[in-house]
C-alpha cells in the first residue's frame, strides 16, 4: 500500500468508525438496551465506544481491502466474521454461565445482546464494503486460489488440534493472566462461580467455531499464509476485546481491564497458531 493508499484507508476508517458508533448506539436504543452515551459515565464511554468503533472499522477494513472476493459474498463474510466473533462467541459463554450471572446479567438482557450485535452487523457490512469501495465485482480477485485444499483426514486432525488448543490457550490465559491481574475482585465478582464438568468439551466446540472462522479470514485473504495469520489474529483479539474499552454499570473496572488484557492477548496467539496449523502441510500460496 503507498502513502495515497494509506491516507484513504485512514480516512476511509474514521468515517466508517463514526457510522459504526451510530449504528452501536440506535441498535441498542433499538432492541431496549442503554445507549452507552447513557451510562452513569458518559464522557468516559463515549471516549471508549469512540476507540472501540475505530479500532474495529480498522480491523475489518483491513479485510475489506486485502480480501480476494467483493460484493454481496464479501459483504457477508464481513458479517459473519463481525458478528460471530463480537457477538455470538462471546454471548454464547454469558448463556451457559447465566446462572452464576444472573446478579450481574439478567435473563432478559441476553437475547437483547445477541440483537444488538446482529443488527449492527447487519447494518454495518454493506456500508464497509461501500465505504472501501468493494462493492463492485472483481473477477480477477475472486475464487479462494486453491486455498486449504487437503484431505478430510488431514482437515479432521486439524480441526481437532485447533480446538484442543483453544481449551488449553483458554485454560492458561485464566490461570496465569486473568486471575493474577483481577486480584481480590475475582473472587468478589464471581462469588460462589462452580465451573461445570462440561466446561472444556463446551470450550472445545468453541474451538472449532474459531476454527471456522479461521477458514473463512484464509479463504478470503491475499497474499501469504502469515498476513492471512494476522488478519485472523487481530479480529480474533481486538473485535472480542474492544467492547471491554467502554466502562459498564455491569462489570467493574478491574474486572474489565483483566480480561481485556487476557482476551487480547490469548486470542492474537490463538488466532496465529490456528492459521499457522492450518497452513501447514496446506496449500496457501503466495498471492498479493
Amino acid at each position: 500500500m503507498d502513502a495515497r493508499g494509506v491516507i484513504a484507508f485512514c480516512w476511509r476508517t474514521v468515517l466508517s468508525s463514526l457510522i459504526l458508533s451510530a449504528l452501536f448506539s440506535a441498535a441498542s436504543i433499538m432492541v431496549g438496551l442503554t445507549s452507552p452515551l447513557q451510562f452513569p459515565n458518559p464522557l468516559a464511554s463515549l471516549c471508549g465506544l469512540i476507540l472501540m468503533c475505530l479500532l474495529d472499522a480498522a480491523i475489518l477494513g483491513y479485510l475489506v481491502i486485502r480480501s480476494r472476493w467483493s460484493g454481496w459474498r464479501l459483504v457477508l463474510g464481513v458479517f459473519f466474521a463481525f458478528f460471530c466473533v463480537k457477538t455470538f462467541l462471546s454471548q454464547i459463554e454469558t448463556l451457559v454461565f447465566l446462572r452464576y450471572l444472573v446478579e450481574i446479567v439478567s435473563a432478559e438482557m441476553l437475547p437483547k445482546f445477541f440483537a444488538q450485535g446482529a443488527v449492527t452487523a447487519l447494518l454495518f457490512s454493506p456500508v464497509l464494503v461501500l465505504v472501501h469501495e468493494r462493492m463492485r465485482k472483481s473477477e480477477a480477485l475472486q475464487g479462494s486460489g486453491g486455498r486449504l485444499i487437503m484431505p478430510k483426514k488431514e482437515w479432521a486432525w486439524k480441526l481437532a488440534s485447533i480446538a484442543v488448543i483453544y481449551v488449553i490457550t483458554y485454560i492458561l490465559f485464566g490461570m496465569l493472566v486473568f486471575r493474577p491481574l483481577a486480584g481480590k475482585a475475582f473472587e468478589e465478582y464471581y462469588a460462589g462461580l462452580q465451573l461445570p464438568w462440561w466446561i472444556l468439551p463446551f470450550q472445545a466446540v468453541r474451538g472449532l467455531m474459531w476454527a471456522a472462522i479461521a477458514v473463512l479470514v484464509v479463504r478470503m485473504m491475499r497474499g501469504s499464509w502469515w498476513e492471512a495469520g494476522l488478519t485472523a489474529s487481530l479480529p480474533f483479539s481486538v473485535l472480542m476485546s474492544s467492547s471491554l474499552l467502554i466502562p459498564t454499570e455491569i462489570m467493574p473496572e478491574s474486572i474489565r481491564i483483566a480480561h481485556f488484557v487476557e482476551i487480547f492477548s490469548s486470542n492474537f496467539l490463538f488466532g496465529w497458531i490456528a492459521v499457522w496449523l492450518l497452513h501447514l502441510r496446506g496449500r496457501i500460496p503466495c498471492q498479493s
